[in-house]
């Protein structure tokens, strides 16, 4: 796969720009440079969101077809040509050319869902009658816009979760302005560019690189924003929540994901999930698996396949079809995941297998004994490792999944239905995934979780929801239609 080393421009409000001041791109495995992209400023920001006050009455004023056709058409270019996102999201993140083929597949799905909500964004008839003196009124709800959304996106799946905040403010009839992760803003221009081939129109969207301190402060502060979405760490989200003002807000702020493989379960079928949960997009997965509790009958079995599956993973080349694991997204974030491991390990855990570093490349690490206490039992860690432990029973493992600050996401494998349902009502996460790892969702699903984890929903139909703001008409008549 050829390197590109590219100056990159920023889209704001239809116009692509170009800026003297500039970050670099980088290729976690090799470190070479492969592009730059522009270091917007405070006043870009404000520039953007004036451009943005345009646009929002330009995509409010778009009819339901004109907003399906757009989105359809959007996805349909990054279809024909899937090679060149394939080769962005390759390039700049961790992912691997097989990973990125699906994120690619996804992206275009996520548009396609939002171009079919679109037609489905629906109100409601209120019963006025229903309360005396209002005999003679008929009413209804309906949704309408909700004006400018500010969406703070990650390096992890550096397109397709671009696509998730774009694809429904676009449906819904909003303007957005995308602040894409400083590691990885190339796949969130390539995405841009779909749009404005798709016709989208001047001001809608607006992508602005460069440094957060930046950006973030002044784009979720300004009183013209009136939705913020954000994915990305708890710290950052408690600080948005501070400054924002009032505002919706919609925030995934990551997990501590634990699955429960009971003795009844298909040992092989979960060690297959889990090892894939755990270690895909080398770890960095807000839902990947972190901590497993495994009934104590069955845990040496689980626990010598587990660490034969890991050995077989090969780590390597991103562009190479048998590689499973690439590097994490920065050597920096390599060596505070190796700190973690190392400080467990001085704790009394047992490294089981993995544990070495070389760069960005960490090796997929089985955890025993780890003391509850560590870092790594307590945190998310956003990488490539994972903690086996025995339970005596569910009621434990239920209550050890719950012992963390975070909440988005738990798997259970068990064949007792009255095991599954009880995991599901007691498990304190925003989904429950049965005979599954912690690792599974589709784009249209709801997504977002409880605790730490976040406030609201993700999910083409849900984001659209909450983008949107419910307004109540009532007609009085000069009679009751009832009498």
């Amino acid at each position: 796969m050829a390197k590109q080393i590219v100056k990159e421009r920023m889209l704001i409000g239809g116009r692509w720009i170009a800026k003297k001041d500039s970050i670099d791109v980088y290729d976690p495995a090799t470190s070479d440079l492969i592009a730059t992209v522009p270091a917007a400023s405070t006043e870009d920001v404000i520039y953007a969101i004036s451009r943005a006050k345009e646009g929002f009455k330009r995509s409010s004023s778009l009819s339901v077809f004109e907003r399906t056709k757009i989105l359809q058409s959007a996805a349909s270019y990054i279809e024909e040509n899937a090679d060149i996102y394939i080769q962005t999201i390759v390039l700049e993140s961790s992912k691997t050319v097989k990973e990125a083929r699906k994120e690619v597949r996804r992206c275009i799905e996520t548009l396609r869902l939002s171009a079919e909500e679109a037609k489905r964004i629906e109100g409601e008839t209120v019963a006025f009658s229903q309360m005396p003196g209002h005999e003679k009124r008929v009413g209804y709800v309906y949704r309408f816009p909700i004006g400018i959304v500010a969406a703070i996106t990650p390096f992890n799946d550096p397109l397709n979760l671009v696509a998730h905040k774009i694809g429904p403010a676009i449906a819904a009839g909003n303007a957005v302005i995308v602040k894409p992760a400083s590691l990885t803003p190339l796949s969130a221009i390539r995405l841009a560019e779909a749009f404005i081939h798709a016709g989208l129109p001047d001001g809608v969207l607006s992508v602005v690189t460069g440094r957060g301190e930046a950006i973030c402060n002044p784009l979720v502060e300004h009183e013209d924003v009136r939705f913020v979405s954000f994915t990305g760490g708890y710290e950052t989200g408690k600080e948005i929540t501070s400054k924002a003002g009032v505002k919706k807000l919609a925030m995934e702020l990551g997990s501590n994901s634990p699955t429960i493989v009971l003795a009844d379960a298909n040992i092989k079928e979960a060690v297959a999930a889990t090892v894939e949960g755990a270690f895909g997009v080398a770890g960095q997965n807000c839902i990947g698996v972190q901590r497993i509790f495994v009934e104590e009958s069955k845990y040496d079995d689980f626990l010598d396949r587990y660490v034969l599956a890991t050995r077989k993973l090969k780590i390597g080349l991103k562009t190479d079809e048998l590689t499973d694991i690439g590097p994490m997204i920065s050597e920096k974030e390599a060596k505070r995941v190796e700190k973690w491991i190392d400080e467990a390990a001085n704790m009394g855990a047992t490294i089981c297998c993995g544990g070495k570093r070389s760069k960005a490349f960490l090796e997929p690490t089985v955890l025993t004994n780890v003391p509850e206490t560590s870092t790594i039992s307590q945190n998310e860690v956003f990488g490539p490792v994972v903690i086996i432990e025995p339970v005596q029973s569910l009621s434990e493992a239920i209550n050890r999944s719950n012992q963390t600050e975070y909440g988005l996401q738990a798997g259970i494998f068990t064949t007792n239905l009255e095991d599954a349902f009880t995991a599901v009502h007691q498990l304190q996460f925003g989904g429950v995934m049965i005979n599954d790892s912690s690792d599974v969702r589709i784009d249209s699903m709801p997504f977002g979780g409880i605790k730490g984890s976040g406030i609201g929903r993700e999910g083409v139909r849900y984001a659209i929801e909450a983008m949107t703001e419910q307004k109540v008409v009532a007609f009085k008549l000069k009679r009751s239609p009832f009498s």
